[in-house]
């Protein structure tokens, strides 16, 4: 199965290690791709664990599995990484009613013990 993150790899050889707990995303644009898979899949459990802790308490693993569940997420684009820490994209899905979406973000991620969390993201038109 291709990775539904867009990056020509198998879901195996890409995001997948991530969401089995084998070994954490080494950059934040990884985090990203890893984080729309976890969306495609859907693993909300990933999403919240992956979520910068203090930051936890605004998110809700039901809420991100059922999002993921009732879309159908079809591409993903990485549109530019201008800092180490932030990573702007474009995510591609189908609605519960079929109709096009584009949800694109200005996302910012942070380090910690080596290992990179979504902190919060803006919205963009």
């Amino acid at each position: 199965m291709n990775c539904p993150c867009c990056s020509g790899k198998s879901y195996e050889e890409c995001c997948k290690p991530y969401h089995a707990g084998e070994k954490y995303a080494p950059t934040a644009e990884a985090l990203m791709r890893s984080r729309f898979s976890a969306f495609a899949i859907p693993n909300g459990e990933y999403l919240m664990e992956t979520t910068l802790p203090e930051k936890r308490k605004f998110h809700n693993k039901e809420d991100l599995q059922e999002w993921g569940e009732i879309n159908q997420w079809t591409k993903l684009e990485i549109i530019k990484t201008p800092a180490l820490n932030q990573v702007e994209f474009k995510a591609y899905y189908n609605d519960e009613d079929g109709k096009p979406q584009i949800h694109h973000e200005f996302s910012t991620f942070k380090k910690v013990d080596e290992r990179w969390y979504y902190v919060s993201g803006k919205f963009l038109e």
